[in-house]
């Protein structure tokens, strides 16, 4: 899911998390991708009979109504939307006794999987809340005869897991059968330490079920002997995506792993945040005429249509988030929201929080 996604869906979520029924007349259907939608409406149709027995009568008209809005709105869909379809309808009135039906709805940014109708005095968001979790997590294994450490990419966040060391001794100088002797031990113990790591790396990721694949770095040919003689299980075997030169095998090595990964994981906001900030910084750098930041600068390149790009630090406040935005898309400039997550974005939300990358220099 894209960040600018994220955000309007955070933004729905914030709204109709904010709405609380008098009583149980906030109205939730979820229909899952490839669901029947005269299927829902004829459920729809039959909730409003069962609602007809409702003691209340303000309640009972209220859920009635929103019934009906919905089966009005699910007259203008030939078909429930690629990802499915989510509903939220009811009485947002804080004045008893005036009703205010409204209704939301929505193609999820992803599959909808659940089906779902509830009439209470929230609405349930809690399906929409786990797509702003990130969708997987990626795991990361820096290592060599020393050490290994072990750890997730997940969003924009690396974290530590696990770190090992072993006693695995350096090289052996003096030559002769001694020496030979010490360096089949050696490499017997680097294949225990190779099995140690393999052993975690199974109890960690091998059931994660968000894992969508496995870095691996190291320096040297140590990463190698560690995927032919460590014994990982084929199903993570399968899931290595690619293998790297690293230098450190601590904590920092995790972050250079990433790194130097981008390509592999571009898809993932962490490599997005840092190529246009990337960009950002060097334009600024290079050709400072063709970069605006602060919000009133922007705000006059906004309406002189020199935009290109528009960069906005998730804490920014979201009204000036919202404004500058739509003024972005009134004149077809592209909008990217970056974070304080990474040293970039924490460099970013230093300067002001608010940049452009501009068409033309004013």
């Amino acid at each position: 899911m894209e960040t600018q996604e994220k955000e309007k869906l955070q933004e729905l979520i914030d709204l109709l998390g904010s709405f609380r029924g008098r009583h149980t007349e906030l109205v939730t259907v979820y229909a899952p991708a490839g669901s029947n939608i005269n299927q829902l409406s004829n459920q729809i149709a039959s909730e409003q009979s069962t609602a007809m027995n409702i003691k209340s009568k303000a309640t009972r008209t209220n859920v009635i109504d929103a019934l009906e809005r919905i089966i009005r709105h699910l007259k203008l869909h030939p078909k429930i939307p690629e990802h499915g379809l989510a509903i939220f309808c009811g009485n947002i009135s804080k004045n008893e006794g005036q009703p205010d039906i409204q209704i939301w709805a929505i193609e999820p940014p992803q599959e909808l999987r659940t089906k779902f109708y509830r009439c209470d005095q929230v609405f349930v968001l809690e399906p929409l809340k786990e797509m702003l979790k990130a969708s997987g997590v990626y795991g990361l294994i820096v290592m060599d005869r020393r050490e290994a450490t072990i750890g997730i990419l997940e969003g924009k966040n690396v974290t530590k897991l696990k770190h090992l060391t072993s006693n695995v001794p350096g090289k052996y100088k003096t030559g002769g059968q001694s020496a030979a002797r010490f360096d089949r031990l050696t490499e017997e113990m680097a294949k225990e330490f190779y099995r140690r790591i393999a052993d975690s790396v199974k109890e960690i990721f091998f059931e994660m079920p968000r894992l969508k694949g496995l870095f691996i770095g190291g320096p040297g040919p140590t990463k190698d002997e560690f995927i032919t003689d460590g014994n990982i299980p084929n199903d993570l075997k399968k899931k290595i995506i690619a293998v790297k030169d690293v230098t450190y095998t601590d904590e920092q090595g995790l972050s250079f792993l990433v790194d130097v990964s981008q390509e592999d994981i571009a898809s993932e906001e962490i490599t997005k945040e840092k190529i246009i900030l990337k960009e950002f910084f060097e334009t600024l750098g290079k050709n400072p005429s063709k970069v605006a930041y602060e919000i009133n600068a922007v705000k006059r390149a906004l309406e002189m249509g020199a935009v290109q790009k528009l960069i906005i630090s998730t804490k920014i406040p979201k009204e000036i988030a919202k404004e500058l935005a739509k003024k972005a898309e009134s004149i077809a400039a592209e909008v990217y929201y970056v974070s304080d997550e990474t040293n970039e974005g924490v460099q970013f939300k230093n300067i002001s929080g608010i940049g452009a990358l501009l068409r033309f220099v004013i």
